[in-house]
């Protein structure tokens, strides 16, 4: 006969306490573990807060620099690095007059060169006649539908209401509200580049790129490349020594082929004399970047600031 083995309580208190210790340990080790998780996190927070603020400030100090009136674009201050502390600094001073002004364009009425944009970006006919349309609408004051166009009723089918606005566009963003632009977005993904609300109002000869020129100009972007190449000079580059900026626009046509007093619809899109001036100013502190950019009107005169953005650049 058999009868069961009976352990003693007290043989199995070593082996459950080390086990109690072992998880008390591993408990300690996890709150540990999360805690320096913790500080480290709030430490970068600090860090990145503080590589933020100071690289805002290096930014508007970029903003200070080239406002002031004789600081010109090829000024070296406009650039500074500062290696010891992990800083830099870059402003570059731009003509709005490198834009068209998409205001000037609609209130001009100048249906030509902007379907001719659109056209040139990929759009057909159809589609670019449509969205010139509708572009008009946005801005004219009244509720009647152009051919092509889209006023209230056509928004509202869109889902959107106290659409169009009914005035000339406030902010570049505006244009993307238009019916049709979402298809401008796929094909020409820099559009922005190209539109401004605060030139002037006509494209500046002086300042603009060659592609823009041309449709302007409704010639080739080879053909409209001989008035960069002459602006620039014989060093071809930009704000040298040697720049010949057109004095007026007929000259500026005239190497293109085209008569500015035949071709006044034509002549009317161009300036020499935009006055004004995009700054923009990224600055970077550690690995934070951040840029400031303001629009000013004449800036070597009594200037005004006509806008300002900020961003927090990736």
């Amino acid at each position: 006969m058999r009868f069961p083995i009976r352990k003693n309580p007290q043989l199995s208190e070593p082996g459950a306490a080390l086990i109690a210790v072992l998880w008390l340990i591993a408990i300690l080790s996890l709150a540990a573990i999360t805690s320096l998780r913790v500080i480290s996190f709030d430490m970068e927070l600090v860090t990145a807060k503080v590589h933020g603020s100071r690289a805002f400030q290096l930014a508007e100090m970029g903003i200070a620099i080239g406002s002031n009136p004789v600081v010109e674009r090829n000024d070296p201050i406009l650039h500074r690095i500062d290696e010891e502390n992990n800083e830099e600094i870059h402003v570059t001073l731009t003509s709005e007059g490198a834009r068209f002004n998409i205001n000037t364009l609609v209130m001009d009425e100048d249906k030509t060169l902007i379907r001719s944009i659109f056209i040139y970006w990929g759009l057909d006919l159809d589609s670019a006649q449509a969205l010139t349309d509708a572009l008009t609408d946005w801005v004219d004051a009244d509720d009647e539908t152009a051919l092509n166009g889209a006023e209230l009723a056509d928004y509202e089918q869109m889902g959107r209401i106290n659409q169009p606005f009914n005035r000339p566009f406030y902010d570049i963003e505006e244009m993307s509200l238009v019916r049709g632009m979402t298809e401008i977005e796929k094909l020409r993904p820099d559009w922005r580049n190209w539109f401004t609300v605060w030139s002037s109002g006509t494209l500046d000869v002086n300042e603009a790129d060659a592609e823009l020129i041309a449709v302007a100009a409704d010639v080739s972007e080879a053909q409209a490349m001989i008035i960069p190449e002459t602006v620039r000079g014989i060093d071809n580059l930009r704000d040298t020594d040697d720049d010949v900026p057109f004095e007026n626009v007929a000259d500026a046509l005239s190497l293109l082929g085209i008569s500015a007093d035949s071709r006044q619809d034509i002549a009317q899109r161009f300036t020499v004399d935009d006055n004004t001036t995009r700054i923009s100013s990224l600055a970077r502190s550690g690995d934070t970047k951040r840029r400031i950019t303001v629009i000013v009107r004449n800036r070597t005169g009594k200037p005004a600031l006509l806008d300002r953005t900020t961003e927090i650049i990736p």
